[in-house]
């Protein structure tokens, strides 16, 4: 199987599974998620602090494997980018996605990035070296995951949904909501 037509496959069954969380959240393959806003100009008769300034700019975006974002309305908000691969990851593969990775964060703070990998024992030393903008890695034996690989991814994205939740509250909602104190990323290996 080709990687697009697995990364499809594994979206229609996360989006299945996020349906019966929320109708709010989906997973959707090959949707773009802009990853840097580039300014060409301000106008000269606008101050750069106000408020109603204009300037001219262009968004630039990457393709994403697979994105999971909530959406309202009309509206929408990217909250996890899996990249996927089958088999085999090379150092270049990681560090590439690592920087897209680090580029999407860069403008959408609170987003999670993780890789799936399918027909693969175990997870690669390279992608742990190179992947350090990453916040899972999971790594499928089969093309498909068994039953009890599944409970686990699911655990794994219903966890990185409330992580880019609280990022977002901590980020933007820091008025209202309780100061924390600690702010802790634990490593949890299966």
């Amino acid at each position: 199987m080709k990687e697009i037509d697995w990364a499809k496959k594994i979206a229609k069954r996360l989006d299945e599974e996020l349906k019966k969380i929320s109708e709010c959240f989906h997973a959707e393959p090959s949707k773009k998620l802009i990853y840097a806003n580039e300014v060409f100009q301000y106008t000269s008769h606008n101050d750069i602090a106000s408020k109603e300034r204009k300037h001219d700019y262009r968004a630039r975006d990457f393709e994403t494997d697979i994105l999971i974002y909530e959406s309202n309305g009309d509206s929408w908000k990217p909250r996890i980018v899996i990249e996927t691969k089958m088999k085999r990851i090379t150092t270049h593969d990681v560090i590439t996605y690592s920087k897209k990775s680090e580029n999407h964060k860069y403008v959408h703070p609170y987003l999670r990035y993780g890789i799936f990998i399918g027909n693969r024992v175990g997870i690669p030393g390279r992608l742990v070296r190179h992947g350090n903008e990453f916040d899972f890695m999971i790594s499928y034996i089969k093309e498909l995951p068994s039953a009890n690989e599944w409970g686990k991814t699911m655990e794994v994205i219903h966890s990185e949904i409330e992580a880019s939740k609280n990022i977002e509250e901590k980020l933007y909602s820091n008025k209202k909501v309780k100061k924390t104190f600690i702010l802790h990323r634990p490593l949890v290996t299966y």
